[in-house]
């Protein structure tokens, strides 16, 4: 190929690209349509802003059966001093995957039971005192909103200006393309807490977020719900154990 085919078959094979992400980003996006809360309907637009919570009291315990389970408020300032744990993350150090939108919980538990424990975060709720229900965002509604912050013009222009020639005649930069939205899925998939079964002995921990409660909030209920145990000779759990947490909300 001559050097100005090269350039514009690079520009077309980028372009190409960025319509096919483009696709997929407006397909996960979907998942934002959502309301971001059961509850009066009224209350909606006061869901999920930018805000700086204080929980009171950051952290709390609890005990059922042998079982352990811990609560604690994860603001942005924490979250980004933990995912530059290098120790921690390793060489996907450095970006903290979750917003300021978001409030994000840390939760331990530790199974002393002596049983089996089956874990099911997706049951986690959160309740605020505006009458409003919130789910615990999975990842993918979480990648989904990472994409819908990341401007497309930046990303087009950055595949553009890198666009050269290479071994086949040109040379995209799928490194860069790829490079920030695969750590963020790698640091959620490290950090999350994730469903499946927890044996006697075992201590677990990790982060589950919901969207920031309404403005007008000043109460929050978490309950970690669905903590299935005592298992029959069928593996068929016989018992549910529900921890909630109550939580005053201010500003700081």
């Amino acid at each position: 190929m001559k050097g100005f085919e090269v350039v514009r078959y690079a520009q077309s094979l980028a372009m190409g690209l960025v319509l096919i992400m483009g696709v997929g980003c407006a397909r996960q996006s979907s998942l934002l349509l959502e309301r971001k809360a059961v509850g009066p309907i009224l209350e909606e637009q006061g869901v999920g802003h930018l805000v700086e919570w204080k929980l009171d009291p950051t952290t709390q315990t609890q005990t059922q059966g042998g079982v352990e389970v811990s609560a604690t408020h994860a603001p942005q300032p924490y979250l980004v001093d933990f995912f530059r744990n290098k120790q921690i993350f390793g060489k996907f150090a450095g970006l903290n995957p979750f917003f300021g939108e978001q409030l994000v919980f840390h939760v331990k538990i530790s199974n002393h039971s002596g049983k089996k424990l089956l874990l099911d975060p997706a049951k986690f709720v959160l309740l605020d005192d505006r009458s409003n229900q919130y789910a615990v965002h999975h990842t993918d509604y979480m990648t989904a909103l990472a994409e819908s912050k990341a401007p497309l013009t930046t990303m087009t222009r950055g595949i553009l200006e890198e666009a050269n020639a290479g071994y086949f005649g040109v040379g995209v930069p799928v490194g860069r393309l790829i490079g920030k939205p695969q750590q963020r899925q790698t640091l959620l998939e490290m950090s999350i807490l994730k469903t499946g079964p927890l044996y006697d002995g075992v201590v677990y921990d990790g982060l589950i977020a919901f969207w920031n409660p309404s403005l007008t909030a000043t109460r929050l209920r978490l309950l970690l719900t669905g903590f299935k145990t005592d298992a029959n000779p069928n593996d068929q759990p016989q018992t549910a154990l529900d921890f909630p947490f109550e939580f005053v909300l201010s500003r700081p």
